[in-house]
């Protein structure tokens, strides 16, 4: 019975510590774009065959001219 005084206190700071941490968080934009990462991730510009092709001298695909 005795523990119910240490708990009750300690729960009601620990309610008061995470609803600080949760104000806290929606303050500084944690929330403000939940879609924008995910869709960044699915459009990636780093395609290593891209950058091959972009390193060509002539910006070519690296075939040789003359062969064609």
């Amino acid at each position: 019975m005795e523990s119910l005084y240490l708990l009750i206190p300690l729960s009601v700071l620990l309610v008061f510590i995470i609803g600080f941490l949760f104000w806290w968080s929606v303050k500084s934009g944690q929330f403000d774009d939940m879609e924008g990462p995910a869709y960044r991730m699915l459009m990636d510009d780093d395609d290593p065959a891209a950058d091959r092709l972009s390193d060509t001298p002539d910006g070519e695909d690296g075939r040789d001219q003359k062969s064609l």
